[in-house]
């Protein structure tokens, strides 16, 4: 792969770290203009392209891949640890990444690297979104944070050699590849490298542990579905944490369930109740099961039992960050944990005594499991390892081991799951973008 690099040494945010911007010089967006001045747009992967000009040096963001702008700049102020919100720039020249390190690196030092792959829904988000510098200075790391195409760019498949997908997981895979060959000139140790992701990048993260990814076969990013993957344990046995919050659907997620599913599910979930206020809650609870709550832990326990050492945990906090408009009561909605992942009370001003320990602890906690691939570590509440007594941990204002995370829902969903697939006929269509 022809990789291209290029470093711009941006202001320091602070006296005890420096940041970095490096382009990875991808491109998979290719015009052609054919005879009499038609447009033809063609689609390639990142390794069959050339790298592309750099942004002046006076911009201190890489653009992000188009979106709808007004969507990603909410997204990006609601999830961002940023003391000042960002302005967002939209551009097809967006394949670039953030590297963040401690100001007193050596050429010579292997830091643990975390490359941190955004969410938003394969349609939403950006990189500079998160600042990776109180992570990196507090747990002597190196961190990456990397952009993707986005929508019909980056996952749109005509399901043939036309246009095969996955464009934006192609994407990020390149960027695994330039941290593989470059990490080492900013003192990471390229042979302990873990990749973290939260929504859409959780995901992302579950795709790029398949075996096919590092020879992809003919072009194809996944000869099989993530679900046949999983069930024939056809995936890299490498540490891995999976993770909820406790209300994912608490306020700011669209909701959505499939339609032939509502009545079984809701008369499980609100069978009886009355109570408008109780019958609400439970219905947004329905809903985060099924998107999040059921697929993590029959994701888990399909690492756990190809031998992996896995780890769960469930969050319960509402971060002081959040959006004035969330209620109070909320404790764990979506992306309420990356407050704390990315050190938001030491770059941010107004974080309690206690919101400041719980993200030293999350932080340490993180940076333990990509030092180790054990989250546990001197001074913290004890972690269990994510075995068939299906141990996780609770982290929030008293964070404590728990079991059986999510069992009887579990139990439900996969029943009436399977239920549903035996009615209907194999599917032979895509379902990307």
């Amino acid at each position: 792969m022809d990789f291209r690099e290029e470093y711009h040494l941006l202001p320091s945010h602070s006296d005890f770290s420096w940041f970095l911007e490096v382009s990875h010089g991808l491109e998979h967006l290719v015009y052609l203009v054919e005879e009499r001045g038609h447009p033809a747009l063609t689609m390639q992967s990142p390794a069959e392209s050339q790298p592309r000009p750099g942004h002046a040096e006076n911009d201190p963001f890489p653009g992000m891949f188009s979106q709808d702008p007004v969507a990603g700049q909410v997204i990006s102020e609601l999830f961002t640890n940023r003391k000042e919100n960002i302005n967002l720039r939209f551009s097809e020249d967006c394949l670039y990444l953030n590297i963040y390190t401690p100001a007193d690196l050596k050429r010579r030092s292997r830091l643990p690297v975390m490359v941190w792959i955004p969410g938003g829904g394969l349609m939403l988000g950006g990189a500079s979104t998160y600042d990776g510098l109180a992570l990196s200075a507090h747990e002597n790391v190196v961190v990456v944070t990397v952009q993707y195409c986005l929508g019909i760019w980056g996952f749109f498949s005509t399901g043939d050699e036309h246009s095969r997908g996955n464009w934006g997981h192609l994407d990020q895979l390149a960027a695994l590849h330039w941290v593989q060959e470059n990490i080492a000139n900013f003192g990471g140790d390229p042979g302990s490298v873990t990749i973290f992701g939260e929504s859409a990048g959780g995901e992302s993260v579950s795709i790029l542990g398949s075996p096919f990814l590092p020879t992809m076969l003919d072009g194809v990013l996944l000869p099989k579905t993530p679900e046949e993957n999983l069930a024939e344990k056809n995936f890299h046995p490498v540490p891995y944490v999976v993770g909820i919050n406790k209300q994912e659907c608490g306020w700011i997620l669209p909701m959505n369930i499939h339609e032939e599913l509502t009545p079984v599910a809701t008369d499980k979930y609100l069978g009886g109740m009355d109570n408008p206020a109780i019958k609400k809650d439970l219905f947004l609870d329905l809903i985060a099961d099924g998107m999040f709550g059921v697929p993590s832990v029959n994701v888990a326990r399909r690492h756990r039992d190809a031998g992996a050492p896995t780890y769960m945990y469930e969050f319960q906090y509402h971060p002081s960050f959040s959006s004035e408009m969330k209620p109070k009561t909320v404790m764990g909605d979506h992306g309420d944990e990356l407050f704390s992942v990315f050190g938001a009370p030491f770059v941010k001003d107004g974080a309690s005594e206690e919101e400041t320990n719980l993200s030293k602890m999350v932080m340490k906690f993180w940076a333990n499991f990509a030092q180790n691939g054990n989250p546990n570590g001197e001074g913290l509440p004890p972690w269990p390892v994510y075995d068939q007594k299906e141990g996780y941990l609770q982290i929030g204002v008293t964070t404590q081991a728990a079991e059986k995370l999510k069992d009887k829902e579990v139990a439900f969903w996969n029943e009436l799951l399977s239920k549903e697939a035996a009615k209907k006929p194999p599917q032979l269509k895509h379902d990307e973008l």
